[in-house]
């Protein structure tokens, strides 16, 4: 019996599908025969071979892991392979991986020649249920995270989840946090969904809660592309997540420190008036095990937090909760940003520790 792919529109000036499932790496159809590979040096080569046999690319790059990839430095280089292969115009860029190395293909693909088409297929579930989705594309500064880049929406989206039985169990409950994150902004029953024994690589809850989470950012870029108003809600701990990646020098993963973000939100969510959602919050970084946070001092986190691109000139912005599903943008004074800190960091701390290296590679 053929296994059962979910299809999710996504609607807008440039509509395209998402296609979650097993196999779909060698199912891919592209409409253009010149085509450009774009994948991180760490993916495991069976998924390359695949792909490399189904689209027989012109050209293969390999670009640096994670957040390494994501630099003007790698990129000009992708950019000098795509023309030193002659890519044409009415070619296409695939980018196969995780969240970090589709970030840059898609900026590739939306600056090479002014713009040629975009397809993706993240091998991650940070990467399935965050980047591939909604069209933003960009690379990082040393400034700060995501700070140059593109709205380039792909042609389509294919995640196969046959990819996510190569993670680690950290990995996949690093990816973990962004479907949590639209839980608790808009689909509450992924909370307990999430956190289920079942929501693992090969069990019985994957496909259906990957492709609903996936199917709550969907709807959003759908209604506001370019982040004019609702898709904010989706940066929902992202706020501090960022500056923490910055001020870690990135070696604190993307989706930890989401983990931790929304907890920090959380608390800032409570004492602006909202309900007390840091039950949700914790019990979330419970399970995901993060990264042991070293000791951070407010005031060079905050240098971070006030670039965040929900910044405009009045100052920096967070996505709060009044309650679940129900998430607005507001200022927080400096005081009470401040004042949470302390406390968020005593409630890191007291996390329990667990053996990570015992955990699989």
């Amino acid at each position: 019996m053929a296994e059962t792919v979910r299809r999710i529109e996504v609607s807008g000036p440039q509509p395209y599908t998402v296609e979650v499932g097993s196999g779909l790496l060698t199912r891919a159809q592209i409409a253009q025969s010149q085509i450009a590979l774009i994948h991180p040096e760490d993916l495991p080569a069976r998924f390359v071979t695949r792909v490399q046999a189904t689209l027989s690319p012109v050209v293969t790059v390999v670009v640096p892991a994670r957040d390494d990839c994501k630099t003007m430095q790698v990129m000009a280089g992708v950019l000098s392979h795509l023309a030193a292969a002659n890519l044409p115009r009415d070619g296409a860029v695939v980018g196969l991986g995780g969240g970090a190395a589709t970030d840059l293909a898609g900026f590739v693909a939306a600056s090479y020649l002014r713009g040629v088409a975009f397809y993706t297929m993240p091998t991650t579930l940070l990467g399935m249920v965050d980047a591939a989705v909604g069209g933003k594309t960009g690379v990082n500064l040393p400034e700060g995270k995501n700070l140059v880049g593109a709205f380039w929406p792909p042609r389509a989206v294919w995640c196969d989840t046959d990819t996510l039985e190569t993670l680690s169990p950290e990995v996949f409950r690093e990816g973990a946090a962004e479907a949590y994150k639209h839980g608790l902004i808009s689909d509450p029953t992924l909370l307990r969904r999430v956190l289920d024994p079942e929501f693992r690589p090969g069990g019985a809850l994957l496909a259906s809660t990957l492709a609903d989470a996936i199917a709550v950012k969907a709807a959003v870029v759908s209604r506001d592309l370019t982040e004019q108003g609702e898709r904010a809600h989706l940066n929902f701990g992202h706020t501090l997540a960022h500056a923490l990646e910055a001020v870690t020098h990135h070696r604190l993963p993307h989706g930890e420190a989401v983990g931790y973000g929304m907890h920090y939100a959380a608390r800032l969510s409570r004492v602006m008036g909202g309900e007390d959602l840091t039950g949700h919050t914790l019990a979330f970084l419970r399970w995901q095990r993060p990264t042991p946070l070293p000791d951070l001092d407010f005031q060079a986190v905050n240098t971070y937090m006030v670039r965040d691109k929900k910044a405009d000139s009045l100052g920096v912005r967070f996505v709060l909760l009044r309650d679940l599903a129900q998430p607005y943008l507001a200022r927080v004074p400096e005081a009470l940003l401040r004042q949470e800190f302390e406390g968020w960091q005593a409630d890191a701390r007291g996390l329990p520790e667990t053996p990570r290296a015992q955990e699989g590679t």
